[in-house]
């Protein structure tokens, strides 16, 4: 399979590592990437036979591909993916799939008009934890789910301050970067449609009165500031202050979700918990049990309530690729859907919806409103 690459970021490198797969059966052709001489130094003796363009539209019509992978920044997975959606290619596509109303509108369309199998980078539905509690869910063990708790504390929240996600006019905001995951495995393991959300952020931790542009390597507390990306744990964060006047991006949000049943979810995330506090899951109540899990502890617990009963279940993480066993089954469904043998299980419709209420959950807190979960015509 002769697979071409727009926009071959970190992610992409991080879950296609092999620009050759002589056991997945595929081999990266081409790239379209503004850094192209960057890239081929940096991947030497492995860029050989592959092809590199200054653009998609090139790569596109010369390239001869059998499916395309896009990891540009968040801001241009749209324009990108309209290009592969127009010649009907099987296409991975990276989340989110929009970061305003204007593109996710123009997605929708495209991806309408097209023949094209699209496989979003939605890890955490595909992860053995989730697979489980689906399971449990569906056998209706612990009854209708007529509550849900979830939360995500993100421990390595000061990449999206320091590197350039801290420029929210590229991310969308955090509801795009991290909820976005999550309101699509709650959508999957509930089975509803969502139809009202209200939300709230603020940024309480990483504002500041630090010049803008500032690096931490050229700032004068840079040797007892607890972000300062010098300090070991933090080497791999970005270059920039996190304090500083240009730091965008709320450090906390929340959002309550209503289901056509009448049920709700309550959703939280924070991205300046630390260590011990780091926290990805969520609580499913049923009227005769309730279900819990955490992908940093990689357990699920079933609490019965009307017996003296509480399941554990412990899933092996040494055996676990990224997103908790959730990267490795999306790259193995593209492959399948490239040949033609298998559908996508996190389609572009699952994205597009998780994109609206996301944009929903901002517009929310920008304007103190209950917002309608529901296509209209712009």
């Amino acid at each position: 399979m002769r697979l071409g690459v727009i926009g071959y970021g970190l992610r992409i490198s991080y879950i296609f590592p092999e620009i050759v797969s002589e056991e997945l059966g595929y081999r990266i052709v081409a790239i379209a990437d503004l850094r192209s001489e960057e890239l081929r130094a940096k991947l030497g003796t492995r860029a050989e036979g592959v092809r590199f363009f200054e653009d998609a539209d090139t790569m596109l019509e010369e390239a001869e591909l059998d499916g395309v992978i896009i990891g540009t920044r968040c801001n241009l997975h749209t324009e990108m993916a309209i290009k592969v959606l127009r010649r009907n290619l099987p296409l991975y596509l990276e989340k989110p799939v929009a970061t305003k109303y204007e593109d996710l509108y123009r997605l929708k369309a495209a991806y309408e008009a097209s023949r094209s199998e699209v496989v979003v980078s939605f890890p955490l539905r595909n992860t053995p934890l989730v697979t489980l509690a689906k399971e449990i869910v569906d056998s209706g063990k612990i009854g209708t789910i007529e509550h849900v708790q979830a939360v995500n504390n993100v421990p390595y929240g000061g990449v999206y301050y320091h590197s350039w996600y801290r420029d929210d006019s590229i991310t969308g905001g955090l509801f795009l970067q991290k909820a976005t995951h999550d309101f699509d495995y709650i959508n999957c393991l509930l089975g509803l449609k969502p139809i009202e959300v209200c939300a709230m952020k603020s940024k309480q931790i990483f504002k500041g009165d630090k010049p803008a542009g500032l690096k931490c390597v050229d700032c004068e507390e840079n040797r007892t500031c607890e972000e300062s990306t010098l300090k070991p744990a933090n080497l791999d964060r970005g270059d920039y202050c996190s304090f500083a006047v240009d730091t965008g991006n709320e450090d906390s949000g929340s959002a309550l979700l209503k289901y056509e049943t009448g049920m709700h979810v309550s959703y939280s995330q924070n991205f300046f918990a630390r260590r011990g506090a780091e926290r990805r899951g969520a609580r499913l109540l049923g009227y005769k049990g309730t279900l819990e899990f955490d992908w940093y502890k990689s357990e699920l617990k079933v609490y019965m309530h009307h017996e003296p009963r509480v399941e554990t279940h412990v899933i092996d993480a040494n055996v676990l690729d990224g997103h908790g066993g959730g990267d490795g089954k999306l790259v193995r469904n593209f492959l399948e859907c490239v040949r033609g043998r298998e559908r996508s299980a996190t389609t572009l419709g699952d994205g597009l919806l998780s994109a609206l209420l996301c944009l929903k959950a901002n517009e929310s807190a920008e304007t103190k409103s209950f917002q309608r979960v529901e296509w209209n015509d712009r």
